[in-house]
């Protein structure tokens, strides 16, 4: 719902989420899209702090762990699995459940069209691994995928041109 294109063309990301830290949740809210409460930009960084919005929340931030890069790595990776397949990679019928999903379960790997290419199916791999060690550690790395013709995007319905690959250009 925060990325959005302009008629031009231009795509926007419109609120990463964190930025709105004195909004507070509200009451009896059962919208998996919604944040758990955090009432302080200083406490963005604290371990044991939960804060995001829980369908793009990494496991390590889902448990109150220490957030880094790779956070944001696993992030993009939630964007892009839905630019491409149309769904979230992890949901749940409230905000418990989609924790629990994002510690617990698996994207839908099946879920991505028979024309994703091998190299942004390792991509959107790398990025969604749990374990943040063997998560995709850079953003550049996923921007250098994307850039290469013909390597991470395929076919007419995701070709090098596209908005799925404009949109995740921008993201990262």
């Amino acid at each position: 719902a925060n990325v959005k294109v302009r008629p031009d063309g231009m795509v926007k990301v419109l609120d990463f989420g964190l930025a709105k830290a004195l909004e507070p949740v509200a009451a009896g809210s059962t919208d998996a899209t919604a944040s758990p409460t955090i009432t302080s930009p200083a406490m963005m960084t604290r371990v044991g702090v939960i804060l995001g919005t829980a369908a793009y929340m990494s496991p390590e931030q889902a448990k109150g762990r220490a957030a880094d890069k790779r956070s944001d790595v696993w992030a993009f990776g939630c964007v892009l699995f839905e630019m491409v397949t149309g769904r979230r990679a992890f949901e749940g019928e409230d905000i418990s459940d989609t924790l629990a999903a994002v510690l617990r379960g698996e994207p839908e790997w099946t879920a991505l069209p028979a024309n994703v290419s091998p190299a942004l199916v390792v991509l959107l791999r790398g990025c969604l691994d749990k374990d943040r060690r063997r998560r995709v550690a850079d953003l550049s790395i996923a921007r250098y995928i994307i850039d290469r013709e013909g390597e991470a995007v395929t076919a007419a319905a995701v070709s090098p041109g596209s908005q799925i690959r404009r949109t995740a250009s921008i993201l990262v």
